[in-house]
C-alpha cells in the first residue's frame, strides 16, 4: 500500500502543479481566445490517454500466458524502473525553472495556436504522468492479488487525495513545504522504489532462465533481517532488499546506483 500511495502522490503532485501554472497563466493573460475550458479539455484528453494505455496493457496481458506473460510483466517492471529514474533526473534538471519555462513556451505557442496550445500542453503533462502511474502500478501489482491488491489500490486513491493537499500547500507558498524540499526529499524514495522494481524484474528474468544467477546466494542475512518479516518486506518493497541475493541481482542493484550517480551528477561549471 505504501509504495503505491507514494508513487501516485508524487506523480499527481507534478501534474497538479503543471495544471495550476497553466490555470494561473490563463487568468493573468486575459486573452479571449484562450479560456479555462481549453485547459480542462487538455486534462480530459490526458486522462483518456492514460486510461487507453491501462486498458491496452490489461487486454494484452489477457492474451498472454506462460513465459510470454512472464516476459511481458518483467519488461513492464524494468521499464517502470527506468521511467521513475528518468522522471527524477528530469525534475532535477528542470524543476527549479519549470514555471518560467512553461510560461515562456506557452506565450510563444499561444500566439500561433491559441487555446489549442494550452489544451495540448495540459494533455501532454497529464497524459505523461498518468501513463507513468499506470506503468508503475502495473509493475507493483503483478505480484499482488486479493486483499493485497485491494490495499495497493486503496493506497493509490489515498495518494491522490494527499497529492491535492500537498499541491495546495506548495501553491500557497508554505514555509515548511517549499517545492524544492519536497521534490528533493521524494526523489530519494522514488529511486529506492525504482531499484526495488529493477530487482523484481531481474529476478523474473532469472526465474525464466533468461539471465544466469552467476552465484546464489552471495550471502544469507536471514538471521538479521528475513524477507518474510515485516521489516524485511518493507525493505524489499522500498529498496529491493534480499536476504539471499544472487550475484546478478547485486550487479543490477549496484549498477543502477552507479548509473544514477553518473547521470545525476551536477553539470560542470565553465
Amino acid at each position: 500500500m505504501g509504495n503505491s500511495l507514494f508513487i501516485v502522490w508524487r506523480e499527481s503532485v507534478e501534474a497538479i502543479l503543471v495544471i495550476s501554472i497553466l490555470y494561473a497563466w490563463i487568468h493573468a493573460r486575459g486573452d479571449g481566445r484562450i479560456g479555462v475550458h481549453h485547459l480542462w479539455a487538455g486534462v480530459a484528453g490526458g486522462l483518456l490517454l492514460a486510461g487507453v494505455l491501462a486498458l491496452a496493457m490489461l487486454g494484452l496481458q489477457s492474451q498472454l500466458a506462460g513465459d510470454a506473460l512472464e516476459a511481458f510483466q518483467a519488461a513492464i517492471v524494468i521499464v517502470a524502473a527506468g521511467l521513475i529514474t528518468h522522471m527524477v533526473l528530469w525534475m532535477r534538471a528542470h524543476g527549479r525553472h519549470l514555471k518560467r519555462e512553461l510560461e515562456a513556451g506557452l506565450t510563444k505557442a499561444a500566439d500561433a495556436a491559441g487555446g489549442v496550445s494550452v489544451a495540448l500542453l495540459a494533455a501532454i503533462a497529464v497524459g505523461r504522468e498518468g501513463a507513468e502511474t499506470v506503468l508503475f502500478l502495473y509493475g507493483l501489482g503483478v505480484e499482488q492479488s486479493g486483499e493485497a491488491l485491494n490495499r495497493m489500490l486503496a493506497g493509490a486513491g489515498l495518494g491522490f487525495v494527499l497529492a491535492l493537499a500537498t499541491a495546495w500547500l506548495i501553491q500557497r507558498g508554505s514555509h515548511w513545504l517549499p517545492s524544492r524540499v519536497f521534490f528533493r526529499a521524494t526523489e530519494i524514495v522514488l529511486c529506492l522504489l525504482a531499484a526495488a522494481l529493477l530487482v523484481s524484474g531481474v529476478e523474473r528474468l532469472i526465474n525464466m532462465e533468461w539471465l544466469p544467477p552467476l552465484l546464489e546466494p552471495v550471502w544469507d542475512s536471514s538471521a538479521l533481517l528475513a524477507d518474510g518479516s515485516t521489516a524485511g518486506g518493507i525493505a524489499a518493497a522500498f529498496a529491493g532488499y534480499r536476504a539471499q541475493p544472487s550475484l546478478t541481482v547485486l550487479i543490477a542493484w549496484f549498477g543502477y546506483w552507479a548509473l544514477f550517480a553518473w547521470f545525476g551528477r551536477p553539470p560542470r561549471r565553465t
